[in-house]
């Protein structure tokens, strides 16, 4: 490999919306996702059944929560600079 040009892989924290941290390695220090394998009920075995809220206003939901996570990460991430 050549020196200097990859970036650096560092330990990294993924962070879900449902309160869930993983830890691994990445160039990125943290990554927020909206769903993981805590919270999916393909790995839960929970069969979740569509409401009559419906699959948009369920990711409307899961992604205000996740942009609320990431504001969060944000204004902290702000607050220490």
């Amino acid at each position: 490999m050549k020196t200097d040009i990859h970036p650096k892989y560092v330990d990294a924290e993924i962070r879900c919306a449902c309160g869930n941290v993983i830890k691994t390695r990445s160039t990125k220090p943290v990554i927020i996702v909206g769903i993981c394998n805590a919270c999916h009920p393909f790995y839960t075995g929970q069969q979740k059944f569509v409401d009559t809220a419906g699959r948009v206003d369920k990711f409307q939901q899961r992604l205000a929560k996740t942009q609320a996570v990431q504001a969060a990460a944000a204004a902290k991430k702000k607050k220490k600079i």
